[in-house]
């Protein structure tokens, strides 16, 4: 948790842009019957029955210095997925870049190794060596401020049903294209001494010893 906090507290650098990565799964479902078209004084009616369509997996990139992000929908979340978005993240969107520092959780697929199973070493190596990776703590996903985005692009894109992926992609573009207009850096006021006093209670107790015996 400190070393996630001591990362947003980093001042900002464009050579070493600090990037929160999340991922989020979406359940999409195709109407059965038509929606009724609102009236005056009432909202458009849906029918409580859908047919499920698969799921989606949606990628967010996160800066929050710069308050700009990025999204990818990709029909899973495995470590293919994972390792051509990292060649996206460091090609794509940050190609100036001496070293992009990435914030996520600890799944078994946000790993370096997840990049030589998909590319030629050389090219594996080209990823890695640009990316100091720093893992929030079970339990600490919180930490992690790409996941927060995705609880705005939940209420403010996903509330509803979306039937393919087509449709889902172009939700979730017009969706970033809109937030990111009005972007805005984050101000993240959390730091490691609140951290210390308002969650003294998670802190594993210090074993006092005397100097004798060392």
């Amino acid at each position: 948790m400190e070393d996630v906090l001591a990362v947003y507290h980093r001042p900002y650098d464009p050579k070493r842009p600090v990037v929160g990565m999340d991922e989020l799964n979406k359940q999409l479902t195709r109407e059965i019957c038509d929606p009724l078209p609102p009236e005056p004084g009432k909202p458009q009616r849906i029918d409580y029955h859908y047919l499920r369509n698969g799921t989606a997996n949606i990628f967010i990139l996160f800066e929050p210095l710069v308050g700009c992000r990025y999204l990818k929908a990709t029909e899973q979340h495995t470590k293919i997925d994972w390792a051509y978005l990292m060649r996206e993240l460091i090609d794509v969107h940050y190609p100036n870049a001496e070293m992009v520092i990435l914030v996520c959780d600890n799944l078994n697929t946000h790993v370096k190794a997840s990049l030589y199973e998909y590319f030629n070493p050389e090219e594996a190596k080209r990823i890695a060596d640009k990316l100091e990776i720093h893992y929030t703590p079970k339990r600490g996903s919180w930490l992690n401020v790409a996941e927060c985005e995705l609880s705005h692009l939940s209420r403010q894109c996903l509330d509803r049903r979306i039937p393919n992926m087509e449709t889902l992609k172009k939700e979730i573009k017009a969706w970033n294209i809109d937030r990111n207009n009005k972007a805005k850096p984050v101000d993240w006021q959390f730091t490691v001494e609140n951290a210390r006093v308002k969650l003294k209670r998670l802190y594993p107790q210090p074993r006092i010893t005397s100097v004798s015996e060392h």
